[in-house]
């Protein structure tokens, strides 16, 4: 006997299996906007460029209004002028300064003693000028041998009385290498990235036989020669109201417990201002314990990025922590990317909110601390609460899963961090400057790939600190490591350390300061 189904019952099977097939449509038709998005993605990071500068008119295409208002305000107010066309022209490139204080070498084109005369009416002609040209040349890479010889001296009467003459201490003692060819071999690997076997390369073309091993000894003592200024500079960065902290992977090979393949960090620590300081340290790991280790009792603001491991030693030390526009409007622009071509959507107008507030930057840069707050709460906030209003609306509509909602959603969870920076003068509006110090090890890392030992990491930590804290006060590198090299074994004392800090030889040493030609 067969069951009859009600229609009513029917009905609401019917309309349930339509809901079940239509959302799954709906899953369906995100999963292949996903995809397309994917593959607009791919073909933008394969064939176009990687900048993040933004198109004039793409960020002014939803801020036309204002743009124009602005415009029509200024033509009220600026008085009547009478435009003038010039002929348009290419700018000629401007041919490189060579420095008044540089040594020169003459080299004199006359003519004969029997061509100096007139061909009118054969006087003798008399010398009225010079025509000047000069050249940049460049001496080729020299080896010398320095023989420290010491006098021993005795007494003629009782014979037992012997002295030696002292020679001051070498960065390494017993070793064949000076402070100058020491700090040339630092300089070359790490602000230079060129790796110890192309360095053993040139010096074999000038006839110096040098091994790597003895290159990568030579590093890893310098490393430890320079702790002393090292533990300073830390000491430096944690004296300020602000820090920037970024990490980065480095691949060790012999590293106790841990395969070659395995990842090692990194870890960045910098501050900017009167006395910048960048701070490299290594660590067998990425997890909070490390920038716990780091920071101790500093109690300040930090900028990172969104990474939670720095969470923990913000609540334990109660640290404001700031977060980082350039990590969001990154976010942006791969939405922006992953659009349809000539299509604008919604990563533009975030884009547009996003410029705005650097634009604002870039006007208070040279300002004071006071000056700058003022202005951020004056001009920024504004800016702030329209894009504020707009993640409120476009949160609720944009699936998480495509770019646009991964950018939209690392705004909301971050908000809070991204806005701190109203709040004081002094906060930066993002952590581009650890990007920046961070880049030279970066490339760095492209050519000579990894380290071979901890000893080795925790050196180029070190080594890298000076070169770029160096950098950032003004000096130059190589001139600033070679003073480092012959003063630091023979000091004393903690002033005699300290009186080598960058910022103290930038006040002190106008030779070391960094030049451009």
């Amino acid at each position: 006997m067969s069951s009859v189904v009600h229609p009513t019952q029917k009905t609401c099977d019917l309309q349930a299996e339509i809901a079940k097939l239509t959302a799954k449509l709906a899953q369906q038709d995100l999963h292949i906007r996903w995809l397309e998005e994917q593959l607009r993605l791919s073909r933008y990071k394969r064939f176009a460029s990687s900048s993040e500068k933004q198109s004039p008119d793409q960020v002014a295409l939803f801020d036309e209004a204002e743009q124009l208002q602005d415009e029509a305000s200024e033509q009220e107010q600026e008085p009547d002028t009478t435009a003038t066309t010039v002929t348009a022209h290419q700018r000629k490139s401007r041919k490189p300064r060579i420095p008044e204080d540089w040594p020169r070498e003459q080299i004199i084109h006359d003519f004969a003693e029997a061509d100096k005369v007139c061909p009118h009416d054969g006087t003798y002609l008399v010398h009225i000028g010079d025509e000047i040209h000069e050249q940049l040349d460049i001496i080729p890479a020299q080896i010398k041998a320095i023989a420290h010889v010491r006098r021993k001296y005795s007494c003629p009467c009782c014979e037992k009385y012997i002295v030696t003459a002292t020679k001051p201490k070498q960065p390494i003692e017993k070793s064949i290498a000076t402070p100058n060819l020491l700090a040339h071999v630092v300089i070359s690997k790490y602000a230079d990235a060129l790796p110890l076997y192309r360095q053993v390369s040139m010096f074999k073309r000038i006839g110096v036989e040098l091994n790597r091993t003895t290159l990568a000894n030579w590093m890893i003592q310098c490393g430890q020669l320079v702790q002393p200024l090292i533990n300073l500079l830390a000491e430096a960065a944690l004296a300020q109201p602000v820090v920037h902290m970024d990490e980065t992977a480095l691949q060790v090979l012999n590293e106790p417990g841990k395969s070659p393949e395995s990842q090692s960090y990194m870890w960045l620590l910098l501050t900017t201002g009167h006395q910048p300081v960048v701070y490299y340290h290594y660590h067998s790991r990425r997890h909070a314990d490390v920038p716990e280790q780091l920071l101790g009792d500093y109690h300040g603001a930090v900028m990172v990025d969104g990474y939670d491991g720095y969470q923990s030693i913000c609540q334990k030390n109660q640290l404001t922590r700031l977060g980082c526009w350039a990590h969001a409007r990154r976010k942006f622009i791969e939405a922006q990317k992953s659009q349809p071509k000539g299509k604008a959507g919604k990563a533009d107008q975030a884009l547009a909110y996003i410029q705005k507030l650097y634009a604002i930057e870039r006007q208070v840069k040279d300002k004071t601390v006071d000056e700058r707050l003022k202005i951020r709460q004056t001009q920024a906030k504004p800016i702030i609460d329209k894009l504020k209003s707009w993640l409120n609306k476009t949160l609720q509509h944009t699936p998480p899963k495509m770019a646009l909602g991964k950018a939209v959603h690392y705004l909301h969870n971050q908000w809070e961090r991204l806005v701190g920076y109203l709040d004081d003068g002094a906060y930066p509006i993002d952590n581009n400057p650890a990007e920046n110090a961070i880049r030279p090890f970066v490339i760095g890392r492209k050519n000579w790939l990894f380290a071979n030992s901890q000893s080795g990491a925790k050196a180029s930590a070190n080594l890298y600190s000076l070169i770029e804290t160096a950098k950032a006060n003004g000096l130059e590198p190589f001139s600033y490591l070679q003073r480092v090299f012959t003063l630091l074994p023979n000091a004393q004392s903690l002033a005699d350390i300290e009186a080598l800090l960058p910022w103290q030889l930038a006040h002190h040493d106008n030779y070391l300061a960094s030049t451009e030609v």
